[in-house]
């Protein structure tokens, strides 16, 4: 199979929404597709990030989501074990994802359900680690937002 092709096409007009998908083959990330579009649940309050994950793409569902950086000009999103790629900037992924992600530097958003550890680092900044052993540095300018997340 070549690289997968989505169409989105929006209209005031129909009565009721559906999905075509046209394939040679039904993979796993097809088949979580297909879930979730009949899935009334997701329908109603948007949980999942669509990513890149080579010439595929995945849907992340929020609460697997550890760490949103961005390393080498790239948005990279980290789950448990994995990375992914997005083409959305940092602060447009920040509009859409929920109250369980904060950010705590100019590049990063983490979920606070991911936090193993927070530590005092060098000149007033703080220093967290994921569950997933990822660490990042809380600048001083996000530190307050970041407290208030977690209601400290």
């Amino acid at each position: 199979m070549n690289e997968l092709k989505v169409e989105l096409f929006l209209s005031k007009d129909i009565e009721e929404a559906y999905t075509e998908i046209y394939t040679d083959k039904l993979t796993d990330n097809i088949q979580k597709a297909i879930e979730i579009l009949e899935d009334d649940e997701y329908n109603d309050k948007p949980s999942l990030l669509a990513v890149n994950n080579g010439q595929d793409i995945s849907l992340l569902d929020y609460n697997d989501i550890y760490m949103i950086r961005i390393e080498n000009k790239q948005v990279v999103v980290y789950t448990k074990k994995d990375e992914y790629t997005s083409k959305k900037p940092l602060y447009q992924l920040e509009d859409i994802l929920d109250s369980s992600f904060v950010r705590i530097s100019k590049t990063t958003i983490i979920n606070i359900h991911k936090i193993n550890r927070v530590a005092p680092s060098f000149r007033g900044m703080m220093f967290v680690e994921l569950k997933n052993d990822l660490k990042d540095t809380i600048s001083r300018k996000y530190l307050p937002t970041f407290k208030q997340s977690l209601d400290i």
